[in-house]
């Protein structure tokens, strides 16, 4: 957690409600931060669903293992989130931290193992003190509040520089639903099926599968068109859990035209936390968004896309305020993606610079160059070939970074 707050970040940390069903505390354990808090612990009414998603890391961290056997079973209780320590590439005893700590906080809250859902972030390689968690579970456990949301996304920080959070409002078949969730994450951010870390709470009533289904449709533009440093974590877990405490009428299939709204708020809080994440993105001075349009697919869009986001010569031209547009050319045809030459469009900030292959006649820089001293830069490719079409968002890439990673253990 840095003392110097990201350029970017909102005004303030959002008005998040009580949700039914929810209660959450945040407790200083000492795991490597000193005189902050790095445990957070959210209980879950009985009959919670569950679903998530997950890094496919193949190097991927004991808590996402466990949480992936978690969400089979469709029911939880207690979420047990730790910063500073990723409980990652740490063997069998890495597992073993796991299960004794998903034992002691079952015992505490009364419930099985299984519903007990874990989540670690911060430094990979080191072995977990997880009895520094599990000796200060009941002391967190006495502070639940079903307000302490800031307090909760503050708790799971690491390099993070604010904390996220986001709260949406929906209607299922005319009983109103709120949506609450928190996000961590500022390096190490190229998420594969889900971001560093996220935690989405809802008191509809929905079951697990259809909380799968729509967790998944979700993430797609969402938290996996994201990019800060293209390097994927290996804690990455997004958990979307349903208290059944609203009392809308059940609804047992995801394509139930009665979840439109659901879907829809479900989709845009997803969006806004990752947008958060790629707004406190280590070292970043610049938000990126860029949009992909006339490709084959929408898929093939997004790796055009990520392609963009993940170039640092895009990301440190992005960061001279250099309207260095070939860059972007470059990166387009490195994508691996269909791409004709020939067809390619640019536009930034609004201002076509290329059509068609070739540099806009009578091309006039001074426009651009004024976009590119704002704090959101905005980049259109056209791939003049199909209906595809995606958005990607990714920040720009200043030396603070590697001040940041270069210094991240010492």
């Amino acid at each position: 957690m840095s003392d110097a707050v990201s350029p970017l970040a909102p005004t303030a940390f959002p008005a998040l409600p009580p949700l039914a069903g929810v209660r959450l505390a945040s407790h200083a354990c000492g795991i490597r931060y000193a005189g902050r808090t790095d445990l957070l612990v959210a209980e879950l009414a009985p009959g919670t669903k569950v679903a998530g998603v997950f890094t496919r890391s193949k190097t991927r961290s004991a808590p996402v293992d466990w949480c992936r056997q978690g969400v089979a079973g469709g029911t939880a209780r207690l979420l047990v989130v730790n910063s500073g320590n990723a409980n990652a590439f740490t063997g069998g005893p890495g597992f073993a931290a796991v299960e004794r700590t998903a034992a002691k906080a079952a015992a505490a809250a009364g419930c099985a193992p299984s519903e007990v859902f874990i989540a670690s972030t911060g430094t990979i390689g080191v072995v977990l003190p997880d009895e520094k968690i599990t000796d200060n579970l009941a002391a967190a456990l006495a502070k639940l509040d079903a307000a302490a949301w800031p307090q909760a996304a503050a708790a799971i920080m690491t390099t993070d520089t604010f904390p996220k959070g986001a709260t949406r409002t929906a209607v299922i078949d005319g009983t109103t639903v709120t949506l609450n969730g928190i996000a961590k994450g500022a390096g190490m951010i190229a998420p594969d099926m889900a971001t560093m870390l996220s935690f989405v709470f809802t008191d509809a009533d929905l079951p697990s599968d259809v909380l799968q289904t729509l967790l998944a449709r979700g993430v797609e533009g969402s938290f996996n068109s994201i990019t800060v440093d293209g390097d994927t974590s290996t804690s990455d877990t997004l958990l979307l859990f349903a208290t059944a405490k609203a009392g809308n009428t059940p609804i047992t299939q995801a394509g139930d035209r009665r979840l439109a709204g659901f879907k829809k708020a479900l989709f845009d809080l997803l969006t806004d936390l990752a947008i958060q994440v790629v707004c406190d993105g280590e070292g970043a001075s610049k938000k990126v968004e860029i949009l992909v349009t006339g490709a084959v697919s929408a898929r093939s869009a997004r790796k055009v896309g990520l392609a963009i986001g993940n170039s640092p010569l895009v990301k440190t031209a992005i960061a001279g305020e250099d309207a260095n547009w070939g860059r972007i050319v470059m990166a387009v045809g490195k994508s691996g993606e269909k791409a004709d030459r020939d067809l390619l469009s640019i536009a930034i900030g609004g201002v076509q610079v290329a059509k068609n292959g070739w540099v806009v006649p009578g091309y006039d820089e001074a426009p651009v160059n004024a976009h590119m001293k704002g704090k959101d830069i905005r980049v259109h490719v056209d791939l003049g070939l199909g209906r595809g079409k995606a958005t990607v968002w990714t920040c720009d890439l200043t030396h603070a970074y590697i001040d940041i990673n270069g210094s991240y253990r010492t």
